[in-house]
């Protein structure tokens, strides 16, 4: 997929970059698969906020998307590529055998009228099909992986984003994350084969401050641009911060500081941490 550019006709248009959408081959029209949900607006049930710098938006729906992959069995055939407003990656609708339709993530090469499938083992190593982690080759890139079975994607499911299965150790494959961390992953839990589409997505530029509206992002104040009551880099003449490392408007810092617990359950899959930088 390419980043294609504007002609500038306003200062705004100068710079910025989209994603060519010659892939997308169908709208959204599977009724039983759109859902309405309620924008908060990081407001909770009691109005407050607590989530920051969010608003409504634009307008969309939300698309039922299958990361549980359980239909064992059944070939599906792709119908079309959709975008997706919630996410992103490109989705694929997926017609069953069976006359069920469903949508999955789009990984990196799958295109309309390819065939896919899932099962627990047997499958051949082809882009979309769907397996347990004890059936897959070691070295395979995968991604959309479980971590616990039947509970349905939750890792490498991001744009361009993929791991790796690096072996086996008892009941347990050794996975290497996009981020570079290493952790087992239990060899029940299943997998996608491949990395998923629309990689070029990090490298659009959005040009102006209206395009984070429509997602839903408010601006974001200084701390060093307001009062001192109301953050601890307020006050001052100029740019000062009061000669302290940047921290969060309730003082906890900002760089550096391991929030992460050590009485954390997951510690114990954890072979190797992520590399220092990589998000």
């Amino acid at each position: 997929m390419a980043i294609k550019t504007y002609k500038p006709y306003t200062p705004s248009r100068r710079f910025m970059t989209g994603l060519d959408n010659r892939d997308i081959t169908g709208k959204a029209g599977v009724r039983s698969l759109l859902v309405k949900l309620p924008v908060t607006a990081g407001r909770n049930n009691n109005g407050r906020i607590t989530s920051r710098h969010k608003e409504g938006g634009a307008k969309k729906i939300y698309r039922l998307v299958d990361f549980k992959r359980d239909k064992f069995g059944v070939p599906g055939k792709v119908a079309a590529i959709e975008y997706d407003p919630n996410r992103n990656t490109r989705i694929a609708l997926i017609n069953y055998a069976d006359g069920e339709k469903r949508y999955i993530i789009q990984p990196e090469g799958l295109k309309v009228g390819d065939k896919i499938e899932a099962a627990e083992a047997g499958l051949d190593i082809v882009v979309g099909n769907a397996m347990k982690l004890k059936s897959i080759p070691v070295g395979t890139i995968i991604h959309a992986i479980e971590l616990k079975p039947g509970k349905g994607a939750q890792i490498a499911r991001t744009a361009g984003g993929s791991a790796q299965l690096m072996g086996r150790e008892g009941k347990y494959t050794i996975v290497r994350l996009p981020s570079g961390e290493t952790r087992y992953v239990f060899s029940e839990c299943i997998a996608t084969i491949g990395s998923v589409g629309n990689a070029d997505f990090a490298n659009r530029v959005i040009g102006k401050a209206g395009r984070n509206r429509y997602l839903g992002v408010r601006p974001q104040t200084r701390g060093s641009a307001m009062n001192p009551i109301d953050h601890p880099h307020g006050g001052g003449e100029g740019k000062s911060n009061g000669h302290r490392p940047p921290v969060s408007p309730w003082g906890q810092q900002c760089k550096g500081l391991k929030t992460r617990k050590k009485s954390k359950a997951s510690n114990r899959y954890i072979i190797t941490r992520r590399k220092k930088g990589v998000r």
